[in-house]
């Protein structure tokens, strides 16, 4: 019988980075998306590009200057697209940018790796849009807030449980620092987020406390899943990490992986409570 491998001392140091980090972006990125408009469509461009070059590094290291450059300029149109019309009109872009840049990056000879290339518009356009909608919408201040609140409280709660409390392996084939007692606590801190979000910034279009709490609850999930998905990703291309952005917590791809599933999650519980705002 194979024994599991001793289990890994707290990383006291990766955690201070991460705390070090995350107080210098977090009240940055909190007043951008309080204020929204063009300084938070900025903010997701920003990110957006510097996703693209994280995905050509990772996807296509003989080439990842061309592969970033297709990625990027694919996977911004839509969300100009959002910013300019509407997230429909957004959406309608995705799939035609990722079949252009595939056919442009192949015509050109630029990457042989084309199916990774569209997948990557895909994957870094779609939460972008959706995520422009999503702020951009009435009540949007209350929901995004509900979002980057659930979703770095799913993140943290999870970082921390399972370092600390360790436990059996979510999934070891994929992700083996995974733990179910990080599963819970990330569900957990999500859910308390969710319903904080609701009493303190109801009047800016949060949802009321049970559904925030329920939202909150799908968020958790969809960040969990993201972060497992991101980690298969990883494992594919054979990359420790997407990046080495932001100290403590890797690439950018690393620090957003969840959130770009949960704002998916998010959206989808706004639409189905059919709700505008508060």
């Amino acid at each position: 019988m194979t024994s599991l491998p001793p289990a890994k001392r707290f990383n006291w140091e990766n955690l201070r980075l991460r705390v070090v980090s995350a107080g210098v972006l977090a009240p940055a990125v909190f007043a951008l998306v309080w204020y929204g408009g063009a300084p938070f469509f900025v903010l997701v461009a920003l990110a957006g590009a510097l996703l693209a070059v994280e995905w050509g590094l990772m996807t296509a290291p003989p080439t990842p200057a061309r592969t970033a450059i297709l990625v990027t300029v694919a996977a911004l149109a839509p969300l100009f697209a959002t910013y300019l019309q509407d997230v429909v009109t957004g959406l309608i872009f995705i799939p035609l940018s990722a079949i252009a840049a595939s056919l442009i990056g192949r015509g050109l000879r630029w990457t042989h790796r084309s199916l990774d290339l569209a997948y990557g518009v895909v994957y870094l356009a779609f939460p972008m849009v959706v995520l422009e909608g999503l702020r951009t919408a009435e009540g949007g201040r209350g929901w995004a807030l509900l979002l980057f609140a659930t979703t770095w409280s799913a993140d943290i709660c999870a970082y921390a449980a399972g370092n600390i409390l360790k436990g059996p392996k979510l999934w070891p084939r994929f992700s083996p620092n995974k733990t179910w007692s990080g599963f819970g606590f990330g569900l957990g801190g999500a859910v308390l987020a969710g319903a904080a979000v609701s009493i303190f910034w109801g009047g800016e279009g949060a949802p009321p406390l049970l559904a925030a709490s329920g939202v909150g609850f799908a968020a958790g999930l969809a960040t969990m899943a993201g972060d497992l998905w991101e980690s298969m990703l990883k494992r594919r291309f054979g990359v420790k990490d997407s990046g080495d952005l932001i100290p403590g917590h890797g690439g950018l791809l690393d620090r957003v992986d969840g959130l770009m599933f949960a704002v998916i999650a998010v959206a989808a519980g706004r639409l189905w409570l059919g709700q505008g705002g508060g």
